[in-house]
């Protein structure tokens, strides 16, 4: 249904309108707003008691405001209101800016999205205040649908309206805030009945700023000009949708309110805490989805003549075995688990029946995953895994250079400059009947002075995985012609022998864990992290390094570093 079909749509969405124009006008000026003083981050008192950390001079820290992503969106209505519905599945496609959706530089608000807000709005309120699920808002809301009275509904409006807008706003509400949300389901209640008023406030929340956005306007920090601190509950935000993708919940609001988050142990603390939650979990994987070419696997077509073992449904369960694989390695505790060297390296991976068969792995009965041991002289580690090695690959011929890429470029953080002008006009896959090998059709394409400059970090590392075919099986020949897997990449430190050494090379490059703690800063942090931020970005990745490369400490030192527990006080 569309808004032109309710006109109080269009009004919740004017009350939008003015709310963001309002926050902008505050976010500019640096002021204070609902969020300010009193928030819970310094007691009220404006002098916090959390140091600058990092550096004795000034840090610049980029704090641009940011807006939900379809997948916090999508977990917050779940967290406040039950939906499970996933509707924001709806809004456009994201930018990828940072390479994760979340980059607050890249979050343009088209009419397209505008109009999904409205609609998804309409459909989450409508939900919420159906018969079997409008008392789980308030229990007084029962009571008035079954018993009609206009004072009676009016007062478990104001009850509902409050309750809900202090979580959907992630604060405390400032004297009289809740007044035009009460006046507008009085205004729908003239026509309509109590739930579908109600809808109608919740219609207007959902497409507020406040709602939509994180604003934050922080507190002054005794002695520094340069920075101010987030108030309480602007910290609690942070933290929740760093290891939630939600809003906070009730602990950490109360946490915020009574002061633990002024301090960065109080952070640190509440970081513990959701970090075992079961809801940080889906935050890690939906943070390899976008790393790793995984997510797009029960898509991936391949010639099922050519490939008969693979199919959809086996690219589905590609993906499963690697986001168990991560989840394990990074959560089990055993020994030599729980770092980024050990997930290039590890002996095992997990399988179903199904996907042990397409492997050639016996003794595996049933739909559950299980752990397996590997033949470690072919695999070891997330690069030897079918939906890793399948996944940069977009046609039935092999092609080295996109997964050199895919390594290089996302696992050690060396960018490669696209081609543009006659360069590109060279950049044509070679005839994949030129030679027997992929290796010597690739190996003539790029003898190109002008294309070797890059090709020369990206090729060997593909050659390296040349034992495995365009759906990840293994293969010793191509064509009849032994497969030549040798490598040898200064950036990793010298020669390797297939993918198990290139796996073992990415386990001993610091390059490679560096590169792993710079994804995290930008997808936690929702931005692309600048060379002027390096001081604060330093103390995460030292942090990271000290922890023997714990993945769990990395995300928790995101949270103690100056760039999260200060914003500057000039704002961009």
């Amino acid at each position: 249904m569309h808004v032109e079909a309710k006109p109080y749509s269009a009004l919740a969405l004017g009350l939008a309108v003015a709310g963001l124009a309002a926050c902008t006008a505050e976010v500019t000026d640096g002021q204070a707003g609902p969020g300010g003083p009193g928030g819970g981050g310094s007691a009220g008192t404006g002098v916090p008691i959390i140091k600058p950390l990092d550096c004795m001079a000034p840090v610049a820290m980029r704090a641009p405001m940011r807006r939900m992503t379809r997948f916090e969106y999508n977990n917050t209505v779940r967290d406040l209101l039950a939906d499970t519905s996933l509707p924001a599945n709806a809004f456009p496609s994201e930018i990828s800016g940072n390479g994760f959706g979340n980059d607050a530089d890249s979050q343009p608000v088209g009419p397209d999205l505008a109009l999904e807000y409205i609609n998804v709005s309409e459909k989450v309120a409508a939900a919420a205040t159906a018969p079997d699920r409008i008392a789980t808002l308030a229990p007084c809301a029962s009571q008035v649908v079954a018993t009609p009275d206009p004072a009676a509904e009016v007062a478990c409006a104001r009850t509902i309206t409050e309750t809900f807008l202090a979580k959907a706003f992630r604060r405390p509400l400032v004297a009289g805030e809740a007044d035009t949300f009460v006046a507008l389901f009085q205004a729908v209640r003239l026509t309509s009945d109590f739930a579908t008023s109600v809808a109608a406030v919740l219609e207007g929340v959902l497409q507020s700023p406040e709602f939509l956005y994180k604003p934050e306007f922080g507190v002054p920090v005794a002695g520094r000009a340069d920075v101010l601190q987030p108030t309480g509950d602007e910290l609690a935000t942070r933290l929740s949708f760093l290891f939630w993708a939600s809003t906070p919940d009730d602990a950490l609001r109360a946490a915020a309110a009574s002061g633990q988050l002024a301090t960065a142990g109080g952070v640190r603390t509440q970081a513990q805490r959701l970090l075992q939650d079961p809801r940080a979990r889906e935050v890690i994987r939906h943070f390899f989805d976008k790393l790793l070419p995984i997510s797009d696997l029960k898509s991936l077509e391949r010639d099922p003549v050519e490939f008969p073992a693979f199919n959809p449904r086996v690219g589905s369960l590609m993906r499963e075995e690697t986001q168990k694989f991560l989840d394990h390695q990074i959560f089990s505790g055993a020994t030599g688990a729980g770092t980024w060297p050990s997930v290039f390296t590890a002996g095992y991976t997990f399988v179903n029946q199904e996907l042990a068969a397409f492997y050639g792995i016996p003794g595996v009965v049933g739909e559950a995953f299980q752990q397996v041991p590997l033949d470690t002289t072919k695999r070891a580690g997330l690069l030897t895994q079918a939906g890793v090695l399948a996944g940069p690959v977009h046609t039935n011929h092999a092609n080295p250079v996109v997964r050199g890429s895919f390594v290089v470029q996302k696992l050690l953080c060396q960018p490669i400059p696209f081609p543009t002008g006659d360069i590109a006009a060279k950049v044509t896959p070679p005839d994949p009947n030129s030679a027997a090998t992929a290796r010597q059709r690739f190996t003539q394409h790029s003898l190109d002075p002008v294309c070797r400059s890059c090709h020369i970090s990206m090729d060997p590392v593909g050659y390296a995985l040349e034992n495995f075919d365009v759906v990840g099986q293994w293969r010793a020949e191509e064509n009849g012609v032994p497969i030549d897997a040798t490598g040898d990449v200064a950036l990793l430190g010298g020669a390797f022998n297939g993918a198990v050494e290139l796996g073992q090379k990415l386990a001993a490059s610091e390059q490679a864990q560096t590169c792993f703690a710079t994804h995290w800063l930008n997808f936690g942090y929702g931005r692309i992290i600048r060379d002027t931020e390096a001081c604060s970005v330093g103390s995460v990745q030292t942090k990271f390094k000290e922890a023997g490369y714990n993945v769990q400490e990395l995300l928790l030192a995101l949270t103690q570093s100056d760039s999260f527990l200060f914003l500057p006080a000039v704002r961009e």
